[in-house]
């Protein structure tokens, strides 16, 4: 490996810790705290703690869950619904994100770390990705969920695309035991 310049050395690092409604996402955002806190708080190259939700897109259709829970609403299929049904609902989402990102940057602050929050709406795997390359993440730390191989296969893990597919380091934090 190539050793750092002096100039790379003192470059700001930054850091973005995906949030979400899981309990993985907060079990990342801990480790993050316990095992980078110094490197985070007190390097002399400023290191930037970045805590990143998605909002997911609201698209023409008929109303589901999360699969966390009501808190967020999607549409799927076709629909004759209007803006009167889609904004609020885009509204609603864009709501959770912000208290969820509120949530964690309080999480941060009792640890003496000032983090950033940043949201973006659209399909969380592709927002992820492109806030890495958008403000230039160094790493990208995830919480990683238990699904079965057969969920995993269907659905797909946004775990394994972003280490598919962001520009940058990622670390993927597995729930501790």
């Amino acid at each position: 490996m190539a050793e750092q310049t002096e100039a790379e050395k003192k470059k700001p690092k930054k850091v973005m810790v995906v949030i979400d409604e899981s309990e993985s996402s907060y079990n990342a955002l801990v480790w993050v705290l316990d095992n980078l806190k110094e490197t985070i708080c007190f390097s002399s190259t400023e290191t930037s703690l970045i805590l990143f939700s998605s909002q997911p897109l609201v698209v023409p259709g008929f109303i589901s869950s999360s699969p966390f829970g009501p808190a967020r609403l999607y549409f799927h299929g076709p629909s004759a619904a209007g803006p009167e049904i889609h904004n609020p609902a885009q509204e609603l989402n864009r709501k959770v994100s912000l208290g969820l990102l509120k949530k964690a940057k309080e999480i941060c602050a009792c640890q003496g770390v000032n983090a950033e929050t940043m949201t973006e709406t659209g399909d969380p795997k592709a927002t992820i990705c492109s806030a890495v390359q958008k403000y230039k993440i160094d790493l990208l730390i995830i919480g990683c969920e238990d699904y079965g191989p057969l969920k995993r296969f269907l659905v797909g893990s946004m775990s394994d695309y972003c280490l598919k597919n962001a520009n940058c380091s990622v670390l993927v934090v597995k729930k501790s035991k």
